[in-house]
């Protein structure tokens, strides 16, 4: 099996899935995991979260993490996956991915959403890509 077909078998995991678990690394190499609402396009995955969450901030230093489909407390599911994350700058596709996560967890989500607004706030998307 060739690596495409290894990340394309690795990445089929996710799907139908509710959760993944997002481990990202603090400066000192250690990993901290996170169960985080997803959506998937195709061999990519996005995830929103908050602007100034840790996670963000790890991220900010270190684009390196790993996934696992999970369960809503973070059990893994399958098999981890090395990815790579970064912040979306593109207001538009942010917003489309928004839409996708309004299709896929319909009244929770925008449950979720009010009591953000409420709250104050803001949220960021993240696109992760698997390492191949």
């Amino acid at each position: 099996m060739n690596n495409e077909s290894k990340t394309n078998a690795a990445l089929q995991q996710f799907e139908n899935q509710a959760y993944m678990n997002l481990e990202t690394y603090r400066k000192n190499g250690e990993g901290v995991k996170t169960p985080l609402w997803f959506v998937q396009d195709g061999s990519v995955f996005y995830v929103r979260t908050g602007e100034d969450s840790w996670k963000v901030k790890r991220l900010r230093n270190n684009p390196l993490a790993s996934i696992v489909p999970s369960n809503s407390t973070g059990s893994p599911l399958g098999n981890w996956v090395a990815t790579t994350a970064e912040l979306v700058e593109d207001e538009k596709l942010a917003q489309e991915v928004n839409q996708m996560f309004n299709r896929k967890y319909g009244i929770q989500k925008r449950f979720f959403d009010l009591m953000g607004r409420i709250r104050g706030n803001k949220l960021v998307t993240l696109v992760i890509s698997a390492n191949h």
